[in-house]
C-alpha cells in the first residue's frame, strides 16, 4: 500500500531552462545521488567516496554515524584535505533506536548526502545553495518549506531572510545545535530544512510548527556551522578554520520526491519490502502488527548486509554486539511472522540485489556475508524457542503473582544461557506490560565477570606485581637502545617495598629510564640483565602497572641491588630480533588473511614471541 503525500503545485516560478539546472525533477533514489553530486560538483566539490561503517582510527565512536566523521581530521587541521570543497554519499548507522526500528521513524543504516567547506566557504554560501538546490534541482514548493535555527544565531536568521524564506516561516529551536559524532571534536549551531507535507498529517493545533512530535512537518537537510572544538569534557574553543557540514538523508529526500508516507514504500526499500512479502506469503499495508515486523526485516536486512561487508563480525561487544543484536531481533520477528526456518539469507540477497550496484563490494563479498548471517541465525535459532518458552512461562508467574516486574537474575539466565540481549528482552517483556529489575541484572553481569576474571587471572613469572608505585613515570629507551643506565626508583620483594635486594632473592625493579619493552600488544617483554655497583640483577620478564613504570621482573644473581643506584640495563638483543621478526609475521599474515579472506579478517589478539608468533582473527567457518 503506497500513501501519498498531499500533492503540491510548483509555485516557486523557477524556470526550467535555467543553466545547470535539470529540466525534470529527480525523483527516483539513483537521479536524487546523481543531481546531489552534480549540483555541488558544479560549485567546485570534489567527491570523496563512502568510507566504511568502521570508523579509521576514532576510538570515540563504534560507528559512522555521520557523512562528517571521515572530514574531523580536515576540520581539526590534522590532515590536507585533497580539496577545501568536498562532497559525499556517506553510508551510517545509528544504535540510539534499534528497539524503536519498525515504527515509520527509525532507520539504523540510512545513507547521508553532504556537502562540506574545510575553511573555504561559510554560512552565506551554504544558506543560499541549500535553498538553490531545493528550488531549482528539487523544485520543491517555496511555500511548503520551513527553516530551523538556533536561538542565538542571528546571522543565519538574516541570510534565510535574504533567500525570500518569510520571518514566520524561521523557528529557532534550542535542540539546532549539532555535537561532535562521539565524546569530542568539532561542533556548532546548525539550521534545518522542513517540508510541510499537509494538515492531514498534523496534529491539528494551529500553533503547529516544525519541532512538533507530529507526523506532518519532515526535516530533510540540516546544515551546520563548524565553529567551534569540543573536549570530552563538553569545554569549546573557537576552531582556527570555520567548517561546513551538511547532511541530507537520502531516504527521506526520496520519500518527499516519490510522494511516499514513508521511506519504507520508497524505490530503496519497496524491492526489499516485496521479497519479504513473498517470503512470508503476507501483504504489506494489510495489518499494523504484521507491517512493522516487514518493516523490521527491511531495515535490519540492510544494516546486517553493510555491517558484515564492513568487516563486522557478530559478537559479545562493541559493533560485533550491535551486529548480534539485529540479527536476533531480526530472527525473533520473523518467527512472528511465521517463518519458522532459515531465512536472513533471503534477506541479505534481497539487500545485495538492491544496492550492489551502488556498492559493489557487497556483490563481490555477497558469499561471506552470506555465511556470517547463516552462522549467527543457526546459532540463535538452536535456543531460541527454549528461551521464549521460558520468557513465556515466567512472565505467566509473574502476571500469577500480580508483579509488573521480572527479577533481573532470570533475564541475566537468558543472555548467559540463551544469547538474548537484554535489549531484546526488554522489548518482549514491554509488549506483555512487564519490565524487570535492572539492577539486579547489572549485579549479576558484573558478578559473572568477576568471576571470568577471577578465573582468568594469573601472576608473572609466580610473583605478584606488588603495591602502587609512587614514584615518577618510565622513560622508555627501546625504539632506539638495547642499553643504557638507569636509577633506581623502586625495589620490591614478594610485593613489598624493600631498600636492597640481596643474591638469590626475587622481586620487581623499576627503573627511571629503560631500553626493556613491557609486554603490550600480544608482544611479550624483554628480558636482558641490570648490572649495579655491587650486584647483577635477571630480567626474566618485563610488564607495565599501567600507569607508566615498567616492571623489571627476575631474581639477584650475584651481590646486592640497592635503591637510588644507577645499573646498567642491557636487553637480550637476539631473543629481541626474533621478537621483532615475529612481529613482522603477523603484520604480514594479517595482510595475507585480508587478502585471501576478506576485509573483515582483522585482528582479535595476536602473542608475539621469541619461538612463535599467534594471530587471532574473526572468520565465519573453518
Amino acid at each position: 500500500m503506497i500513501h501519498v503525500i498531499q500533492g503540491w503545485t510548483d509555485t516557486t516560478g523557477v524556470r526550467d531552462d535555467m543553466q545547470g539546472a535539470p529540466t525534470n525533477k529527480p525523483v527516483t533514489s539513483e537521479e536524487i545521488r546523481r543531481a546531489w553530486l552534480d549540483f555541488f560538483k558544479g560549485k567546485g566539490h570534489l567527491e570523496m567516496p563512502s568510507s566504511s561503517l568502521v570508523p579509521h582510527d576514532d576510538p570515540t565512536v563504534l560507528l559512522t554515524t555521520a557523512g562528517m566523521q571521515q572530514m574531523i581530521p580536515f576540520m581539526l587541521g590534522r590532515e590536507q584535505p585533497p580539496r577545501r570543497r568536498l562532497v559525499s554519499i556517506q553510508k551510517c548507522f545509528r544504535t540510539t533506536d534499534i528497539d524503536s526500528v519498525g515504527n515509520l521513524r527509525n532507520l539504523t543504516f540510512f545513507e547521508m548526502l553532504g556537502n562540506f567547506s574545510i575553511g573555504d566557504y561559510f554560512k552565506a554560501e551554504a544558506i543560499a545553495w541549500a535553498w538553490e538546490f531545493v528550488l531549482d534541482w528539487l523544485k520543491l514548493p517555496a511555500d511548503r518549506l520551513w527553516i530551523t535555527v538556533h536561538p542565538t544565531d542571528d546571522e543565519a536568521v538574516d541570510l534565510w531572510l535574504r533567500t525570500g524564506v518569510p520571518r514566520e516561516r524561521i523557528v529557532p529551536l534550542e535542540e539546532n545545535w549539532w555535537g561532535p559524532p562521539g565524546l569530542s571534536g568539532p561542533c556548532g549551531p546548525d539550521s534545518e530544512l522542513y517540508l510541510d507535507r499537509g494538515e492531514a498529517l498534523g496534529c491539528g493545533r494551529p500553533d503547529c510548527k516544525p519541532g512538533c512530535d507530529c507526523e506532518r512537518f519532515l526535516e530533510f537537510w540540516n546544515l551546520v556551522f563548524m565553529q567551534y572544538s569540543q573536549d570530552e569534557h563538553g569545554h569549546r574553543t573557537p576552531l582556527a578554520q570555520k567548517n561546513i557540514d551538511t547532511g541530507a538523508g537520502l531516504e527521506r529526500l526520496s520519500a518527499i520526491m516519490q510522494e511516499c508516507r514513508s521511506v519504507y514504500e520508497t524505490d530503496l526499500f519497496r524491492p526489499i519490502v516485496a521479497g519479504v512479502e513473498r517470503l512470508t506469503g503476507l501483504t504489506y499495508g494489510a495489518s499494523p502488527e504484521q507491517d512493522f515486523g516487514l518493516r523490521v526485516l527491511a531495515d535490519h536486512g540492510r544494516g546486517m548486509t553493510f555491517l558484515v561487508g564492513d568487516g563486522v563480525v557478530p559478537s559479545n561487544e562493541g559493533r560485533g554486539y550491535v551486529l548480534r543484536r539485529i540479527i536476533r531481533r531480526a530472527v525473533r520477528y520473523g518467527r512472528l511472522l511465521g517463518l519458522d526456518r532459515p531465512f536472513l539469507t533471503h534477506i541479505v540477497d534481497l539487500v545485495i540485489d538492491r544496492m550492489g550496484k551502488v556498492y559493489p563490494s557487497l556483490i563481490a563479498d555477497r558469499e561471506r556475508i552470506r555465511q556470517t548471517v547463516a552462522t549467527e541465525e543457526e546459532r540463535f535459532a538452536a535456543t531460541l524457542q527454549a528461551g521464549l518458552a521460558l520468557l513465556e512461562r515466567w512472565t505467566a508467574e509473574a502476571r500469577d503473582r500480580g508483579e509488573r516486574s521480572l527479577s533481573g537474575e532470570l533475564v541475566f539466565k537468558l543472555y548467559d544461557t540463551y544469547g538474548f540481549p537484554e535489549e531484546l528482552t526488554a522489548e518482549i517483556l514491554r509488549e506483555r506490560g512487564l519490565t524487570f529489575d535492572e539492577d539486579e541484572y547489572r549485579r549479576a553481569m558484573e558478578e559473572q565477570r568477576a568471576r571470568s576474571r577471577a578465573a582468568g587471572r594469573f601472576a608473572v613469572a609466580g610473583r605478584a606485581l606488588g603495591a602502587a608505585l609512587d614514584v615518577p613515570r618510565t622513560e622508555f629507551l627501546g625504539y632506539e637502545a638495547t642499553s643504557a643506565e638507569g636509577r633506581v626508583l623502586a625495589l620490591q620483594r614478594d610485593g613489598v617495598p624493600v631498600e636492597a635486594m640481596g643474591e638469590g632473592e626475587t622481586g620487581v625493579v623499576v627503573l627511571d629510564r629503560t631500553p626493556f619493552y613491557a609486554e603490550a600488544g600480544g608482544q611479550v617483554g624483554d628480558t636482558g640483565v641490570l648490572v649495579g655497583p655491587a650486584g647483577r640483577f635477571l630480567v626474566e620478564d618485563t610488564q607495565s602497572d599501567g600507569a607508566g613504570h615498567h616492571l623489571h621482573l627476575g631474581r639477584v644473581v650475584e651481590g646486592v641491588l640497592q635503591l637510588g643506584e644507577t645499573v646498567r640495563a642491557t636487553v637480550d638483543a637476539r631473543r629481541r630480533e626474533d621478537i621483532m621478526r615475529h612481529h613482522t609475521v603477523t603484520h604480514l599474515l594479517h595482510q595475507a588473511l585480508q587478502d585471501v579472506l576478506g576485509p573483515h579478517a582483522l585482528q582479535a589478539g595476536s602473542l608475539v614471541s621469541p619461538d612463535v608468533a599467534r594471530f587471532d582473527f574473526a572468520h565465519p567457518r573453518p
